[in-house]
């Protein structure tokens, strides 16, 4: 393991700049840093609904906050790539783990019949938030990608995260039989 923080506060950021993981500098606006910045607002939702799951105390649900807990660590392993200009550690067979679980849970679901609102428990409004985050996290690592190069893998893990998490929402309302919360026109 690399460095150990010590001391949490350098100054050397106080010039608008921070420090890459390969040690070089980049401006706070730099698209890098707002994809890393999302990435990690992404991985703090996703502790939130990991410990609202267990709360719960379904063990349906605690399965999911299981395999979401293990996909913060990736959450994680994707905010260090970003951190290192043209490193990879986000691949394919993590895509294919969710697209797995999504598709497990999403046997379980009704249909489709009308669009869902953030609701019905905090549990369930927290799933969705994390959903949006996690498509900010992908337009920003999307965003990135069109000046620099940025791994395939980690768009398409961004973008099927965002799927798994809608649903997730889903799978709570039905696991803790609590009505979605439906759209009304008009």
């Amino acid at each position: 393991m690399g460095k150990r923080l010590s001391k949490i506060y350098t100054r050397t950021g106080d010039d608008g700049e921070t420090g890459l993981g390969d040690g070089s500098r980049i401006k706070k606006t730099h698209p890098r840093v707002g994809a890393m910045g999302s990435v990690d607002e992404l991985n703090s939702i996703m502790g939130v609904v990991v410990e609202g799951l267990i709360l719960e105390g379904f063990d349906d649900l605690i399965d999911i906050a299981n395999f979401m807990r293990s996909l913060q660590h990736r959450i994680f392993d994707l905010g260090g790539e970003l951190s290192i200009p043209g490193f990879e550690i986000v691949n394919k067979d993590h895509v294919i783990a969710i697209e797995e679980h999504l598709d497990a849970l999403n046997d379980h679901l009704d249909p489709l019949e009308n669009f869902i609102l953030p609701g019905g428990s905090a549990l369930i409004a927290n799933c969705h938030m994390a959903r949006a985050i996690c498509r900010r996290a992908e337009r920003n690592v999307a965003l990135l990608a069109e000046s620099e190069d940025v791994n395939t893998a980690s768009k398409e893990f961004l973008n099927r995260l965002s799927d798994y998490l809608f649903v997730v929402a889903r799978s709570c309302a039905r696991i803790t039989g609590i009505d979605e919360v439906l759209w009304q026109k008009g």
